[in-house]
Parts: structure tokens; sequence; C-alpha cells
């Protein structure tokens, strides 16, 4: 409870704040606008997360080497993480701001109404493409030494400016969506710094480190699980960008696209939480598997049986908490639905938003099993599951939105999800380090706590 309660308040906080984002921008009550920022969002989300391998594999290897008590390489891991996070974002946001148009196809057409507000919006963005990583890669490595507070400080501190900023840039200095953007590049930067000065005080980095080039045999499991992740990676991006794109081909008039990027705030104020646990439980579990001796007592804690046990308790956790959010979610609704003033808006939000609510029931196994997934390592079964799920989602979006229309990419999401918990189970009773035949198997050959 101690970890999981400031890490879910931690990953609350963003999603908190793009409703606020999306509220600001609602209240232009151009639904262009709103759907402009969306489409721009979704882009630069996918581009972004592309590189989100590195703090899951960070957190995972950072909780391992402290586990054992090894300062030294916990030190190299985080290094290591940001110089290869500042290469990938040199590289991602030059892309960004040489070709906007060009990344803004995947979504929109070139003559699309919104991409007047889409281009402005996403160059600006590109400018926080450095820092966001910056902070993700910190609060990972926050994560693996179980600290979850200090992260959340520093998050609850950068995200206060975003929210203040939001009205003054939008209507103050009349920006519009720009100003949105550029609120959120401002909290970015502050919440860089702030990892940046706190992990330098806690002696996790040093200067000398971070430019200094590592060995392969350093460098490799960060490259090896994260090119095993990237496989997800891409594969929950073109998934994403499938979905947005199945969108704005709805309707020209930015209804659709506004609608679901209600429903899709909706998905993520729920979600963030259970999302949370899946962060926890990357770092929980390979914690818990190092068995360790305490030296006054000389008693000894962890181990894979008592990895199994967190386990189990985390996915109970998952179901309970889904199964409350979404009952929360749907009776929320209504004030949910009032970010637009806009009354088709409402109607047309109002199906995908029930779907996205009671989604929430099986992302709860869904995000934490993942996570218990990353947190054994077992990075390359958890692709191959999210690719199987995406070549199946993107084939339901060719057929369900032209019969149902954006209740049908809602229901494409729910393939998307249960094909995700099909693979959880799979590991979970089949081919995981923790399912029980594996742990019987192992305690048999004597190297269950080895």
């Amino acid at each position: 409870i101690k970890i999981a309660v400031p890490c879910i308040a931690n990953f609350a906080i963003g999603p908190l704040i793009g409703a606020v984002d999306l509220f600001w921008v609602g209240r232009m009550g151009n639904a262009l606008a709103l759907a402009g920022q969306a489409a721009a969002n979704s882009v630069f989300n996918s581009i972004f997360w592309l590189a989100s391998f590195m703090p899951n594999v960070t957190a995972t290897l950072v909780s391992k080497v402290y586990a054992e008590g090894d300062e030294d390489a916990v030190q190299d891991v985080v290094c290591q993480a940001l110089l290869v996070g500042w290469l990938i974002s040199v590289l991602g946001a030059s892309f960004i701001l040489l070709q906007p148009e060009r990344v803004l196809s995947t979504v929109l057409a070139v003559d699309s109404p919104a991409m007047e507000f889409a281009k402005p919006y996403i160059m600006i963005r590109a400018l926080a493409f450095l820092p966001s990583l910056i902070s993700v890669i910190g609060y990972a490595a926050f994560r693996g030494t179980l600290d979850t507070l200090s992260p959340l400080r520093i998050s609850l501190f950068a995200n206060i400016f975003n929210a203040v900023l939001d009205p003054i840039f939008i209507f103050r200095l009349g920006l519009g969506v720009g100003g949105a953007a550029l609120a959120t590049v401002a909290a970015e930067v502050i919440s860089a710094v702030a990892f940046m000065r706190t992990l330098l005080k806690r002696n996790m980095i040093r200067w000398s480190k971070l430019f200094k080039l590592p060995s392969w045999a350093s460098l490799e499991p960060l490259l090896r699980g994260g090119a095993a992740l990237q496989l997800r990676n891409l594969a929950i991006n073109i998934t994403f960008l499938a979905v947005a794109r199945a969108t704005q081909s709805i309707d020209n008039t930015g209804v659709a696209a506004s609608a679901h990027s209600i429903a899709i705030q909706v998905f993520q104020v729920g979600g963030i939480f259970l999302l949370a646990l899946s962060t926890v439980a990357q770092t929980l579990i390979p914690n818990t598997m190092v068995m360790t001796t305490d030296e006054e007592t000389g008693s000894k804690s962890g181990g894979m049986l008592a990895a199994k046990m967190t386990n189990n308790r985390l996915m109970s956790w998952g179901l309970v908490l889904g199964t409350v959010l979404g009952a929360l979610q749907i009776l929320l609704l209504p004030l949910i639905h009032k970010i637009s003033p806009l009354e088709e808006v409402q109607k047309a939000a109002r199906v995908p938003s029930y779907i996205a609510s009671l989604l929430q029931i099986i992302n709860g196994w869904v995000f934490i099993g993942e996570g218990v997934m990353v947190g054994c390592s077992n990075f390359l079964q958890l692709s191959l599951s999210t690719v199987v799920a995406t070549a199946a989602t993107t084939a339901a979006l060719r057929i369900l939105p032209y019969k149902y229309g954006l209740t049908g990419v809602w229901m494409s999401f729910g393939v998307f999800n249960g094909l995700r918990l099909a693979g959880v189970w799979l590991h979970q009773t089949r081919t995981g380090p923790l399912a029980w035949r594996n742990l019987r198997k192992n305690e048999e050959l004597g190297i269950a706590d080895s």
C-alpha cells in the first residue's frame, strides 16, 4: 500500500491535467480545435511512447540491482538509460519539427479543417520530448528503489504550473490551442530539472557516467529488453493511430473526434489507477524474486514463492479496483460529458463512454498482468501477445466503425484489450515463471528460490 498509493496518485496526475487541458480547449467552443488537439496529442504520444521501453526496462533492472545492494550498478543503469533516452529524444523531436504535416497525416487528411489547430500544437509540444523522457526515466529509477513519494512531489509541483498556465496562455494571451501545448512544455521542463537535481542528490547518477560511453556488456540488458518491448510499443502505437484515423474519418465536422477525445479521457482517467498498479508490479515482482538474508537475525525473505503470493494479491486488487472504477465512472458520466458545451458532441460521446467505463473491469487484470510480465523480464512474450491483439483490432476497425460509427471504434478497443487479457492468462497459468506448474517443476529440480 505504501508503494501503490503514491504510485497511483502520480499516474493520476497526468490524465487529470490532460482533462484540464481538454476542458479549457473545449471552452473555446470550437469542435475543430478540440479535434485538432486530440489528433496532435495522439500522434505525439504515439511517437513519444515508442521510447517508453526505457522506463519499463530501467525500473526492472534498477529493482534487481537495488535489491542486491549494488549502488554502483544502480548508477550505471540510470545513466545509461538517460544517455540512450537523450539520443532517442533528439531524433523524435527533430522528426516532428521537420515533418509536422507528415506525422499528422497518420490520423488527419492533409486538407482536414482540424489540421489548422493540430499543426501548431504538435510543433510546440515537440519541444517537450527531451524533458518528458528525462522525467519518465527519472520516475522509473525512483520506482526501482521502491521510492514513489519523491516522483509524486515532483510531478504534482510541475503539473500545478500546467493547470495555472492553461487559461492564461489559451485565453488571456490569445494563443488558443498552441497555448495549451506551451503550458505543457513549461511543466515538463520544470519536472525534468527537478528529477535531475534529485537524482544527483540521491547519488543515483553521476555527471562523469552520464557522458561516458558504456561498455556493451553493461548496455546489453537495457538494449535487449528494450528491443523486445519496442515491438510491443510499435504494436500499441499502430493500434492507437488506427483508432485515431478511424475516428477522424467518421465525419469532417470534428464532432466524432471531439466525442472520442472525451471517451478516451474517461478511459484514461480510470485506467491510470490500474496502470499505476501495473508499474508497482514491474517493481515489486523482480524485487521480491531476489532471496535476501537479514544480517542481524539471519532470517530469509523473498524468493519465487513470495513473488507468486505478491502476484496473486496484485491481480486480486486489479479485479476489485477495475470493477469499482468502472462503476464510479458510469455514475459520473453526466458530469464528464459537460466538458464540451456542444450538445451533438455530448450525445456522440455517450455510448463510447459507457464502453470505456465497462472496459475498466478487464483492464485491472490486463494492466497488472502485463506489469508482471515486465517484472519477470518476459518482454518478448508480452510483445508477441500485443502484436496479435493489434492485428485483430486493425481488422475490427475496418468493419465495426462503418456499421456502428464511433461506438464501433470502441468495440474494436474491446477486441484489443480482450486479446491482451488472453495473453496475460497464458503467462499466469502456463508459460510464466510464476505459473504454479513451473514453480512446482523448479521446486522438484531444487532451483525455485536459488
